[in-house]
């Protein structure tokens, strides 16, 4: 049975909601030393905010000259953008062009990227706040599944900090968040 990617891209919206709906610390720092928990959440919206529109098929460009500045409660944002990339992708067919800034992929390609951002970013913001770090088993099942491929790239796509090394037998979890540069070790 093929991975459906827009239910799991639903999970990971609802399980990132939820923290945010939570955080009461917007300064906290996060596991990415440059970001605060605010800063953290503005990216994961913002990269919410682009999907209805790069999901039409537009350009980038066309796509940045139509977003709407976010606002400053990132709860309703996070509410209201969300919910809007979740019907889009409900919407457009998986073979959809999408334009990117820096490359043109497919809709399901994009989809696959954006709910693996999601589900990282989802432990990031619980780590920053203190709260369940556990993320769904299906969610860290599929997101690896995409990543394992390509854990020896990863850190040259300057995206993740380099891995982490963890015992051959950490939980999936655990395994997961190293290939990105994050040490989920209870014990570290």
């Amino acid at each position: 049975m093929p991975t459906d990617w827009i239910a799991l891209q639903t999970l990971a919206a609802a399980e990132f909601g939820r923290r945010v709906a939570a955080v009461t610390d917007w300064d906290a720092p996060t596991p990415d030393s440059e970001w605060t928990t605010r800063d953290l959440v503005a990216h994961v919206v913002d990269e919410q905010r682009w999907i209805p529109k790069l999901l039409t098929g537009c350009d980038h460009e066309q796509a940045a000259a139509d977003l709407e500045p976010i606002g400053d409660d990132l709860v309703a944002e996070w509410q209201r953008h969300s919910s809007a990339a979740i019907e889009a992708w409900h919407q457009a067919p998986q073979d959809t062009p999408v334009h990117l800034s820096t490359d043109v992929v497919s809709a399901g390609e994009y989809l696959v990227e954006q709910t693996s951002d999601i589900a990282i970013h989802t432990w990031d913001l619980a780590r920053a706040t203190g709260s369940d770090e556990h993320l769904p088993g299906e969610l860290v099942e599929a997101v690896w599944t995409h990543f394992e491929p390509q854990i020896q790239s990863l850190a040259a796509t300057g995206l993740y900090a380099a891995p982490v090394q963890v015992d051959d037998d950490a939980p999936l979890q655990v395994k997961l968040l190293a290939v990105t540069g994050r040490d989920a070790r209870t014990d570290a």
